[in-house]
């Protein structure tokens, strides 16, 4: 069983679920350090200020830059006077539809696990999301930082996600692309939503894996043992086709 980084309650009208927080990913990729390769031994960081200094990490302070090397300090107590209270429950203001939220808010997501005596009221709100096909919009401070985070029911569970505030999407308006100007033929719409539909799919994340990663996972085991790995042949590819037409009915053949 994960240990539990946040305990404490979803709230909504109310009904109080006490629960705990866990971890719903983990990080899968090899954990490298770097070696001095005439010692063989891990190599150390140091805190240096301009001068070459060494400074003790106790002694720093932090500071930001309001132009460039003119910084103001900011002292711990201050930034402490602001922190956010803690929070001991995930209060839902608002439910909306699952398919409101776009995508690139989500970040990262938990699940949620209800105490033994909680599991009714925990099934309750599962099941009435799950019919209505609702998320629950919340937020909660946890590390001392305020999170919005959206509940949603998952895989016969409650999820948690922390999300991203608005103020923290680049607008696409400053990227400046216009597409105003290019025209799209009908024949070209017509063959690509062929392609589309060809290539349409149950998604199943399963059938997907990090191939660099098992392979690097292969590369360390073959050095461990002390056996030479042979990285495997990279696929040729494929020339471009010039005409967009033929490029989709040569995809669209292709995946047929």
């Amino acid at each position: 069983m994960p240990r539990a980084i946040w305990t404490g309650a979803i709230t909504f009208g109310l009904v109080h679920v006490p629960v705990r927080l866990v971890t719903a990913v983990q990080d899968t990729s090899p954990d490298f350090n770097l070696i001095d390769p005439d010692t063989g031994g891990r190599v150390h960081y140091k805190t240096v200020n301009d001068a070459g200094d060494e400074v003790e990490r106790s002694d720093l302070v932090k500071g930001y830059e309001v132009e460039s090397g003119e910084y103001v300090i900011v002292e711990p107590d201050e930034l402490d006077d602001l922190a956010p209270e803690k929070t001991e429950s995930i209060e839902i203001d608002d439910f909306v539809d699952i398919g409101d939220i776009d995508p690139i808010y989500y970040d990262k997501p938990y699940y949620l696990l209800p105490d033994e005596s909680a599991k009714k009221p925990y099934k309750l709100l599962l099941a009435a999301m799950e019919e209505a096909g609702k998320v629950g919009i919340a937020k909660f401070v946890m590390h001392q930082r305020e999170h919005l985070t959206a509940v949603r029911p998952l895989h016969g569970m409650l999820c948690l996600v922390l999300m991203r505030f608005a103020e923290e999407i680049r607008p696409t308006e400053e990227l400046g692309l216009d597409l105003e100007d290019i025209k799209v033929d009908d024949d070209e719409l017509d063959i690509a939503m062929q392609l589309i539909d060809a290539m349409t799919e149950e998604f199943h994340p399963e059938d997907f894996t990090n191939e660099y990663e098992q392979q690097v996972r292969e590369l360390l085991q073959a050095k461990a043992e002390g056996e030479e790995f042979v990285a495997p042949e990279r696929e040729a590819e494929e020339v471009e086709t010039k005409s967009l037409v033929d490029a989709l009915k040569k995809s669209l053949e292709k995946v047929k």
